[in-house]
């Protein structure tokens, strides 16, 4: 264990040339970033998260009841005791030829099977209230992050001179603020990566999971080495957007339809600009130019600056899915009213929907008898569900 460590921490793969360990080391004048402080955000984790519980069952409930939200979920699906079986041991999804089979066996019209089959799998599918206090939580929690961040950045220098995030590195003395703001950040994406899969499942879980890992790593790498500086600009340039994203789900979910597209609008003209234009000129510049210039690369640089690299890559692609919706939106805006959470749903959908999603009434012969479900319009719940923050 002893040789694996030694290897794991070897000095010339994190720090520059002439460097060693010995030299960060906590004295009586500076603090530097230690490895162990990172133990830390494992306990603050779950403290989160048990916040999260507290803070949805007393805050944001209460707060969707007084905005006529409710529990009640999608339509149940009639009883069938063949058809549950099939659903819960065999597939969810039978494909034509079991469709076939079981209309045979039941009597029934394949259509209708394949409606039981929606129905049925969007009754597992968590009511608009539960997503309104996921996302309730999620605003709160990035609105608080985001403007700590800004209030620490605006007295840093290199928030305003970038490269002071190179200068005398990496003997840079560690502060209270900075290491409050990794430490928390960290021990948010450690309970997103928990959480997850017991919160809403959606079409890109694998690209999100994907994402807290890169942003872990980020986080990890960057204290570890002492790139906390920049690190603290790739924070909260990610956490921008965030809060304008969720704040435009809740008032979907309140069908607060106007005041939805404005924040929708407004997030992704955040998002585009901060991810796809600062992020690239700002952030990487700084990253892998001048700190070429004033550091010089090592090992840990390139692995470092690969992941910012990995996190620009997702960026572009919710950027593309951003544009693609609003290229939907506007087209379908032609024809009727500009709906961009309406197209929203065919590409990153919380539940299931097609035309005939929603369909009511007994199964049998006559499959084209119609109802909504709940009553709900039909971008209620449909909300893009987009990115996150290095976080992101």
């Amino acid at each position: 264990m002893a040789g694996i460590l030694a290897w794991f921490w070897n000095e010339r793969f994190w720090l520059p040339h002439n460097v060693t360990w010995a030299d960060l080391k906590n004295t009586e004048e500076a603090t530097f970033p230690q490895a162990e402080d990172l133990y830390l955000a494992f306990p603050l984790a779950f403290c989160i998260f048990m916040v999260r519980l507290i803070f949805e069952r007393f805050v944001a409930k209460p707060c969707a009841m007084a905005l006529n939200i409710q529990a009640s979920g999608p339509q149940i699906a009639q009883p069938n005791a063949i058809l549950e079986k099939v659903f819960t041991a065999i597939t969810k999804h039978p494909d034509e030829k079991r469709l076939e089979g079981l209309s045979k066996q039941l009597d029934w019209d394949v259509r209708s099977i394949q409606r039981w089959f929606r129905q049925r799998r969007n009754q597992e599918k968590p009511s608009t209230l539960t997503r309104f206090c996921e996302s309730m939580w999620r605003f709160s929690f990035y609105i608080y992050v985001f403007s700590y961040g800004v209030r620490f950045l605006k007295k840093t220098p290199w928030l305003w001179n970038t490269k002071h995030c190179w200068y005398n590195y990496p003997y840079q003395p560690l502060t209270t603020d900075l290491h409050y703001y990794y430490i928390l950040e960290l021990s948010f994406y450690w309970s997103l990566v928990v959480s997850q899969f017991t919160d809403i499942k959606r079409k890109d879980f694998g690209i999100m999971f994907l994402h807290h890992l890169i942003t872990i790593c980020l986080i990890i790498f960057s204290y570890v080495n002492n790139m906390a500086r920049v690190g603290t600009l790739v924070l909260c340039l990610h956490d921008s957007a965030d809060a304008l994203l969720e704040a435009a789900k809740m008032a979907n979910y309140a069908k607060f339809q106007k005041m939805c597209d404005l924040l929708f609008v407004m997030f992704a003209m955040v998002f585009i600009i901060t991810r796809l234009g600062i992020f690239p000129l700002w952030v990487l510049n700084t990253t892998l130019f001048e700190s070429w210039e004033i550091v010089g690369p090592y090992p840990s640089w390139w692995v470092f600056n690969l992941l910012l690299l990995l996190i620009q890559g997702l960026n572009c692609f919710w950027s593309y899915l951003i544009v693609k919706i609003a290229c939907k939106a506007i087209s379908k805006g032609k024809a009727g009213k500009w709906s961009p959470l309406h197209v929203s749903k065919d590409d990153r959908s919380d539940i299931e929907s097609s035309s005939d999603d929603e369909d009511s009434g007994p199964p049998g012969k006559n499959p084209h008898t119609t109802t909504t479900t709940n009553g709900t319009s039909g971008t209620n719940g449909y909300l893009l569900t987009g990115p996150c923050s290095m976080d992101d």
